[in-house]
């Protein structure tokens, strides 16, 4: 392929890319409320997922894993407020299209002088490499971390960020050691429910269940954690406790949460 093709053929597909975003910002803004666009922003990412699923692209386990990331995501967003905002246009919608017609632009620009579009992706080898540098770097920062007071709060915001590292990387037994390290010095609900989402993730449902067990009574009326705990008792084949902690759970509910519908539905999956 010669050069001239492939930068027509590549300038095409950012046009193609940006155009749908460019009539979005140039349309006026219909009022949308808080909870309307979080219900919005899962059944899309959900529906991307089950099209994921069914092209051989997640696995069974990596599917489920991000399903219930989205589910946390949706438990924990906070509440639409009660005041309502008329539409408006958008505010400088021509400058924001002019912006995304010369952001291609100067990206082409910028990679014209060096770049390779020809060159082959990183060897295994390399890709080793880099795996063995993040290995290092990691271990001197869980060096450093263990050298700080535990309850200090750089040494719980260090292993938090420490377990969303190697959670990012699929090392899900250092990142629930870390999230445990950061709950050491003080607890936390949104982190307890995170370190519970990574046990269910490893499988280790019998200790997820434990954890929530021991944080439910310190955060009771957290959403995250007792649908955490209706999920570990469901992994654990005790439909009827996840379903009774489901059931509690709805009849607290706030009228139009966002999370409603997906509860009912996880409730209506059981056995």
């Amino acid at each position: 392929m010669t050069a001239l093709p492939f930068w027509l053929l590549l300038g095409l597909a950012a046009a193609a890319t940006l155009l749908p975003l460019a009539i979005t910002l140039l349309r006026p803004a219909r009022a949308r409320g808080r909870r309307e666009a979080d219900v919005t922003l899962y059944e899309a990412q959900r529906i991307e997922l089950e099209r994921e699923r069914e092209a051989g692209r997640l696995d069974a386990e990596a599917h489920r894993a991000a399903l219930l990331e989205l589910q946390r995501r949706l438990l924990a967003a906070p509440e639409e407020t009660p005041e309502a905002r008329p539409p408006q246009p958008h505010r400088g919608g021509w400058a924001i299209g002019a912006l995304l017609a010369a952001v291609p632009l100067l990206a082409l620009a910028i990679y014209l002088p060096k770049g390779e579009p020809e060159m082959p992706s990183a060897p295994y080898s390399l890709r080793q490499q880099v795996a063995a540098r993040d290995d290092e770097v990691l271990a001197m920062l869980r060096a450093r971390l263990s050298q700080l007071p535990p309850e200090s709060p750089q040494a719980r915001e260090g292993w938090a960020l420490l377990g969303n590292a190697e959670r990012s990387r699929g090392q899900l037994a250092a990142a629930a050691e870390a999230y445990r390290r950061a709950l050491a010095g003080q607890f936390d609900a949104e982190l307890a429910g995170q370190l519970a989402q990574v046990l269910l993730e490893d499988g280790r449902t019998e200790e997820a269940a434990l954890l929530l067990a021991e944080s439910l009574p310190r955060a009771p009326r957290h959403v995250g954690l007792r649908f955490l705990s209706g999920l570990a008792e469901e992994r654990a084949g005790r439909p009827e406790n996840a379903r009774g902690a489901w059931r509690a759970l709805l009849a607290d509910a706030p009228e139009g949460a966002p999370w409603r519908g997906m509860v009912e539905r996880r409730l209506q999956a059981l056995p």
